[in-house]
């Protein structure tokens, strides 16, 4: 029988907050987001959810350490947790957890929704790195509706 217990939200702040050591910074803040990215050349942004509805932001966030050896020099990242993340999501149009938000220079460059095996993933990163800004798919709007819950109208 296994002693494992499923990641919490506390366990995903300690892992991201260890994976610093490996070069992964964190926004603890939207508002801290767009100044870091302008700061920043390319930037990948990992979008997390709650590890009990979507144990691949845990994934992400012990793969992206090895993207970034492998870009080296190449490649910013920084991770956000959940309740950070929903809000930068809405900003940029990210419907699925864990994604990767890629901007250059802060303007949005594209997004990777999920998690990939390396032989995907590298290139994707690649090609990203290689890709021009531009804009979001997003307007930045998040859109709700004045109708209440349940109406059709």
């Amino acid at each position: 029988m296994s002693t494992f217990a499923s990641p919490t939200l506390d366990s995903l702040d300690q892992l991201l907050a260890r994976q610093t050591d490996a070069g992964l910074g964190r926004c603890h803040a939207a508002e801290d987001f767009e100044p870091l990215a302008a700061a920043c050349g390319d930037l990948a942004l990992l979008l997390t959810d709650d590890p009990a509805r979507s144990p691949e932001s845990w994934d992400m966030a012990v793969i992206l350490p090895e993207v970034l050896k492998h870009f080296e020099g190449h490649l910013t990242a920084v991770a956000a947790m959940p309740e950070v993340s929903r809000e930068l999501a809405r900003r940029y149009g990210v419907t699925r957890y864990p994604s990767l938000l890629f901007v250059r220079g802060g303007a949005y460059v594209g997004v990777l929704e999920g998690v990939y095996d390396w032989q995907v993933l590298g290139p994707a990163v690649s090609r990203l790195l290689e890709t021009p800004a531009g804009r979001a798919p997003s307007v930045g709007i998040p859109v709700t509706s004045a109708a209440p819950a349940g109406s059709c109208h």
